[in-house]
């Protein structure tokens, strides 16, 4: 990659662009080393990023049934209430890149909290459809912030990437904790499910305000329709052998023929599905096996509480070994046998379940999102590795809620799409054993 022009280019200094094979303009450059020199306040934006990016999807699951019975939905079509922000989370992924080569990784993060924002209050509009086209908002700004956060991270804080990622991760769980928790007792005081979900915008909107000012130092300097970074490398083909950067940096389409990045991609995907599943259906496998509503959101709360400890001391340890693979299969096997449990015993041991499933599904986020950055040779295969891993990951989990949705409409139980779920537990034990080792892409 190529440096900054400046008095120095040792690689602090060069403050590569989050996204793709980019350098920023000098002024997005001198902008940047004057934020650097401000880590608190880059630390609390990825905070409050990052508590955004699943209190939006968290607070529905405890009020799907008040959703479905006022718009008289079937299972298939409340499954799609939560199937259709994932779907978006996969389809928006790959704009994110582009945008942030056009306006700045900064720029871009302001614009995903507006836009979730938005789409939270017109999740809460009176019509069917908005309830959807909201969905979709939410998705396609969580799908932005998904891809731009490992690029940052490893961006800003290249010495310390494996503790932020344990950082940001674990602000999410406990965005979608409060959000879980909260859901009913938010019902009740607000008068109904719509108040509940409107109220998390308040959130998006601090988020929002956080980062103004971090979009507009960005910015300046830089003249109306200039983009704010530009290729690291030529465009031009070296020749084999000549030792440039252009022959030594593979391009997005070299990552996508790459085993290793496929294992991490459908690791994210796999881990993904589980938590979606667990988000959307596990209040509904509770009150179905005869628990009150609001003993089974306490307990989806509490699980996803317990994911805070896995998201925060996984990666700590990743970041500590040469290789993941056993991390892998242990987060993987605590989640198998909350599946298992279940099918057993849904109601008789929910607490235990709900442990294994919240401390095996953050340390599986957490190890996810530590090995896009610990497989990465430098914040740009970093952030197309991300990118990689969100846009397929995203659209592999969002089949989880709405097949399982329909398989227990078909079969009128849980016994089935638990089974397929303990299958991609093991499936998510075998990506592992892949992803995990010490390799480089």
């Amino acid at each position: 990659m190529s440096g900054i022009s400046g008095p120095s280019t040792a690689p602090d200094d060069r403050l590569i662009d989050a996204e793709e094979d980019l350098v920023p303009t000098p002024p997005v450059a001198a902008a940047r080393r004057t934020l650097r020199a401000h880590p608190a306040l880059l630390l609390l934006g990825i905070v409050l990023a990052a508590l955004n990016m699943r209190a939006a999807l968290a607070g529905v699951s405890p009020l799907l049934g008040e959703i479905s019975d006022h718009f008289h939905l079937a299972a298939t079509a409340t499954s799609l209430v939560t199937t259709i922000p994932l779907v978006f989370m996969g389809v928006a992924s790959p704009l994110a890149p582009k945008l942030a080569r056009r306006f700045g990784t900064e720029a871009v993060l302001l614009a995903a909290l507006v836009l979730l924002c938005g789409g939270i209050l017109l999740r809460v509009a009176p019509p069917v459809v908005t309830l959807f086209v909201g969905g979709a908002f939410v998705g396609t700004a969580i799908a932005w912030l998904n891809v731009l956060m490992p690029g940052l991270v490893k961006r800003d804080f290249p010495e310390r990437a494996a503790a932020m990622t344990a950082v940001y991760s674990t602000a999410m769980i406990i965005g979608a904790t409060a959000s879980a928790a909260a859901a009913v007792p938010l019902e009740n005081a607000l008068g109904g499910w719509r108040g509940s979900l409107a109220s998390w915008a308040l959130l998006a909107a601090v988020a929002a305000l956080l980062w103004i000012p971090q979009a507009v130092i960005a910015r300046r300097g830089i003249r109306h329709g200039q983009p704010a970074a530009t290729p690291a490398r030529p465009t031009t083909t070296a020749p084999v052998g000549s030792g440039s950067e252009a022959a030594a940096a593979p391009d997005a389409s070299r990552l996508s023929r790459t085993p290793l990045a496929w294992q991490i991609t459908l690791f994210m995907g796999s881990q993904s599905l589980v938590a979606y599943v667990v988000i959307a259906w596990l209040p509904t496998v509770f009150t179905d096996n005869g628990m009150s509503k609001s003993t089974a959101g306490l307990i989806f709360a509490y699980s996803t509480l317990l994911q805070g400890v896995g998201s925060f001391v996984v990666p700590l340890l990743a970041g500590r070994m040469r290789q993941q693979r056993m991390l892998a299969v242990g987060v993987a096997s605590l989640m198998a046998c909350g599946v298992v449990g279940l099918l057993v015993s849904p109601t008789g041991g929910a607490w235990l379940w709900a442990t294994l499933l919240g401390i095996g599904q953050g340390g599986a986020l957490g190890l996810a999102l530590t090995m896009m950055v610990l497989r990465a040779r430098d914040a740009h295969t970093a952030a197309r590795l991300s990118g990689m891993a969100q846009t397929w990951g995203y659209l592999l989990a969002a089949a989880g809620p709405l097949v399982l949705g329909a398989v227990h409409q078909v079969t009128d139980g849980w016994t089935l799409p638990l089974l397929v779920l303990l299958g991609v537990c093991a499936g998510l034990a075998t990506l592992g054993l892949g992803a995990g080792r010490n390799l480089k892409v």
